[in-house]
């Protein structure tokens, strides 16, 4: 797969099972829903290994991490690469439930 083309989002197995049963995956981050965030968190392949650090870090939970890969053009929402803070670096955001037709792929995290 291209990685200029597709998008990351690394979560809890069991959240990615839930969301295949629901049709639609709906947390923004670790701990953190679309609805309280806004949108779901996303990264590129080179910017997944820091932020998989940053979030899971210290994760000793029950669960493997997997990494969604998501092809933006069947996502539906509006997609956004947006900087934390002004000049820095820009994340891939979506906008809205990321369908589960839109993953592609789910890798495993170690």
């Amino acid at each position: 797969m291209p990685e200029r083309t597709y998008i990351l989002h690394i979560t809890e197995r069991r959240l990615w099972d839930q969301a295949r049963e629901r049709g639609a995956y709906a947390m923004s981050t670790r701990g953190r829903t679309l609805q309280e965030e806004g949108f779901i968190h996303c990264s590129t392949r080179a910017q997944l290994p820091a932020v998989a650090a940053f979030l899971y870090g210290s994760y000793d939970g029950p669960d493997e991490l997997v990494v969604l890969v998501v092809d933006p053009a069947r996502l539906g929402v509006p997609l956004r690469y947006e900087a934390p803070k002004p000049g820095g670096e820009e994340f891939p955001h979506v906008y809205g439930p990321i369908p589960v037709t839109a993953v592609v792929d789910v890798e495993p995290w170690s």
